[in-house]
């Protein structure tokens, strides 16, 4: 097992197509690798170091920032196709041919499209917080949309209002998140505006609705692991439900009192449960 941690793991690069991406690799050779696709404003230290770590300690995990975001080079892009794109090519320059991948909100879009266009890549899916395309959107009202027009999140604390609930409880968890990834030295670039802009073209994108706009669902086959909070208010919890009647091969697992980033809030208990999804031969039935 790797000694390097979230909080000490050294900042690499690879080149793909041009893109000179960077990403931190933790245990590697352990297995099936798991491929984080991060969220919108996410770099590489919004992720909470419990759920790298956890997961780390019996697999190869790997996370990394999109072409144009943090401190990957290469133009942010505008559509969810595109950076599905480029995760694949990150992926494939690495020399890797099959992952498991884990995305969070739109890296969860990102998550759904890769596997749909390149299916013999990806194993297993977790996915949390997302949505199908042409989902349900959020309430206004809840203040998620005001967050995001305020411009790049690059405060830790920044995240409290939509990652947890407004309850003492969860705030307090948001509070041990923050001190868990504030406690890196070395930290990533910041999402910068071009991002902001170029990912918020690709939200405005993705959440389009037609009859067909689901359809792909039904041709991704592989095990799905969908993941939420009880109320999602930046995608809401609902589209969690839609997933896993729509996914021909999927589970729903819901926390209590919880917003957008439940695995944050309840680090422990998703490792377990995301680790006995990615081991089992059959996930749902052993």
């Amino acid at each position: 097992m790797s000694t390097e941690t979230a909080t000490t793991a050294p900042t690499l690069f690879v080149e793909g197509e041009g893109v000179r991406f960077a990403y931190r690799r933790f245990n590697q050779g352990a297995g099936m690798p798991v491929v984080f696709t991060n969220h919108f404003m996410g770099n590489l230290d919004t992720i909470d170091p419990a759920v790298i770590d956890g997961l780390a300690a019996t697999r190869e995990v790997i996370v990394f920032d999109s072409a144009g975001v943090g401190s990957s080079s290469g133009e942010p892009k505008s559509t969810i196709a595109d950076i599905a794109a480029d995760a694949a090519t990150f992926i494939t320059a690495l020399g890797l041919t099959r992952v498991d991948v884990l995305g969070h909100s739109m890296g969860g879009h990102v998550a759904q499209w890769l596997t749909y266009t390149h299916p013999e890549l990806v194993r297993r899916v977790i996915l949390i917080g997302t949505a199908p395309r042409g989902g349900t959107p959020g309430d206004p009202a809840e203040g998620a949309a005001g967050f995001f027009a305020a411009g790049p999140n690059r405060s830790d604390e920044g995240w409290l209002p939509i990652f947890f609930g407004p309850s003492e409880t969860s705030q307090a968890a948001g509070r041990h998140y923050v001190k868990r990834v504030g406690s890196r030295a070395e930290r990533d670039v910041p999402f910068s505006d071009a991002a902001v802009a170029s990912y918020g073209a690709a939200r405005v994108e993705w959440a389009v609705t037609g009859e067909r706009a689901q359809e792909y669902l039904a041709s991704i086959h592989q095990p799905v692991l969908v993941v939420n909070g009880s109320h999602d208010i930046v995608i809401p919890t609902i589209n969690s439900y839609a997933l896993q009647q729509k996914l021909p091969n999927a589970k729903l697992l819901l926390y209590p009192d919880s917003g957008h980033g439940p695995h944050f809030q309840y680090p422990a208990d998703f490792v377990a449960e995301a680790s006995r999804f990615l081991d089992q031969t059959d996930p749902f039935t052993d």
